[in-house]
């Protein structure tokens, strides 16, 4: 087993990576950017390195810095946790090359199946469903028109590399695809290094489910169920469940037996996402690969009492997984809410800013992955995730009616967040009653049903005093630290890779 292990991430992941190291006896290594200096996961680590400005391709993106990190550090392994470098597999030979072991599958795996393109390609030779489009990277804006008319429109443009939303368009028509392919590449260049896309053939009103795979390196590789991911709102997931209160154990079987001969088509092992749309008549379709542990994974943690991050890091080590196909049985019900820093009464603008108050949920069959606390200031420069609740219930309607509780126990106060939308959702009837589709969110917003709900005035009276101690906080310059700070480790600290060398002077000896 690994005495070190270098988190190349930051935010509530990074804790959450932490938490499972500090459990198995493992030293952790947080990386940061100038920004980051004061967020949880740097005071969580044992140690921490700063790795540049706050742009990530100048920090959490620059792969010579954070294995400049990991030398120093003596760190033998580094998880990659979700989006930045995850699915790079530049990334992962880079670690390869300097010795250090990459929690994650298989270069050849990431390259074919963290290339949606290639993932496609490889699945219709196999005779396996997938939505009809492009199995190749489009060169041009002229060769996207051309392929959009062949297909038919309505189309959605999407990344070759990452996830989480970002490169993802919908094109309804040919006027908007030209604003579409330059947004998509730009965004796609910006979040994943990568510019490239491609096409497919929009399906109206789907639902998107993904199948959870774990495979060890010698040759064991098992589905864990799915997860009900249909609650997106432009194409991000916001609400996240398991199981889906849509896949019966028929369907569970064929799709679970599906994403295990994908994950052996490729070689693969460690943890990984097999994503699918469903129609209404219960046929699906391959979607993508996510070749990383991914952000909703709390939901099948809870419902199958395993850690996900603990297998990881064992499958790393080379251990084989002590778990069967049969072992894999849900149990109860789990839903996530992604807790953003953004204003739902302003088209969810994000709202970065300083938390004056905290108060968060606990209780029976609650669990919150945070990366922020009271006296934080949130960064404008990354997603503004702020955490994750997630509740298990011995069925969903139980799991609905704790999820209700923890959120009017959550309150945030100095920044916007969208506790409230949630609050406002688990009351819909089609949320309620599990008709869902990835569209569900967009049409209720647009409609007005989902308006936004006047403060109380307990609200706003803790607001004005929140922002009349901030203000005179401002006044005097600095905001002096929480007294808890002290109380965090300060060991490693490290910040003599604050001064920056001119671009190039940190290539590998």
């Amino acid at each position: 087993m690994f005495r070190k292990i270098l988190i190349a991430n930051r935010g509530e992941i990074a804790v959450r990576v932490m938490r499972t190291c500090r459990e198995l006896g493992i030293r952790t290594v947080g990386v940061y950017s100038e920004v980051d200096r004061k967020s949880l996961h740097v005071r969580y680590a044992d140690e921490a390195f700063c790795i540049g400005p706050a742009p990530s391709t100048e920090s959490y993106l620059h792969i010579e810095r954070i294995l400049v990190a990991a030398k120093r550090s003596g760190a033998e392994a580094i998880h990659p946790g979700y989006g930045f470098l995850a699915e790079n597999p530049e990334f992962a030979r880079a670690c390869a090359d300097a010795g250090v072991v990459f929690i994650g599958p298989p270069v050849s795996a990431m390259e074919l199946m963290g290339s949606k393109t290639s993932a496609r390609r490889v699945l219709i030779q196999a005779g396996l469903p997938v939505v009809p489009g492009t199995d190749r990277h489009l060169e041009s804006l002229e060769e996207t028109q051309r392929v959009a008319e062949g297909i038919g429109y309505p189309v959605m443009l999407k990344a070759s590399a990452g996830g989480g939303g970002k490169g993802l368009r919908l094109v309804r028509s040919a006027a908007e695809l030209e604003s579409a392919y330059h947004t998509a590449r730009s965004e796609a260049q910006n979040a994943f290094g990568d510019p490239a896309v491609y096409l497919e053939k929009y399906l109206d009103r789907p639902r998107h489910i993904e199948i959870q795979i774990l495979g060890d390196r010698h040759g064991r590789l098992l589905h864990l169920g799915e997860r009900e991911c249909s609650l997106q709102r432009r194409h991000q997931k916001l609400l996240e469940e398991c199981p889906s209160p849509f896949v019966d154990e028929e369907l569970r079987r064929r799709m679970g037996e599906t994403a295990v001969r994908i994950g052996k088509l490729a070689g693969y092992w460690n943890a990984g996402t097999v994503e699918f749309l469903v129609d209404q008549s219960r046929n699906f379709y391959f979607l993508e690969v996510n070749a990383r542990l991914q952000v909703e994974h709390p939901v099948t943690e809870l419902v199958l009492g395993i850690d996900l991050v603990k297998e990881q890091i064992q499958i790393a080590a080379g251990e084989r997984l002590g778990w069967r196909q049969e072992d894999m049985r849900m149990r109860g019900a789990a839903i996530e809410c992604r807790i953003y820093a953004e204003d739902p009464s302003n088209n969810f603008f994000p709202s970065p800013g300083y938390i004056s108050r905290l108060q968060v949920p606990a209780g029976p069959g609650v669990r919150r992955d945070s990366g922020v606390y009271e006296g934080w200031t949130v960064p404008l420069e990354y997603d503004p995730l702020l955490s994750k609740v997630s509740v298990w219930g011995t069925a969903r309607a139980e799991a609905i009616a704790r999820m209700r509780r923890a959120l009017g126990e959550y309150e945030v106060f100095g920044i916007k967040t969208n506790i409230s939308f949630f609050r406002r959702l688990l009351e819909h009837p089609d949320f309620a009653a599990g008709r869902l589709d990835t569209g569900l969110i967009d049409r209720v917003l647009a409609a007005g049903l989902m308006e936004e709900e006047p403060p109380s005035p307990e609200e706003e009276r803790v607001a004005a005093l929140a922002a009349a101690l901030h203000a005179r906080g401002r006044q005097e310059k600095r905001i002096p630290a929480p007294a808890v700070a002290s109380a965090w480790k300060s060991t490693g600290r490290d910040t003599a890779l604050n001064r920056w060398p001119q671009r190039g002077a940190w290539r590998r000896a």
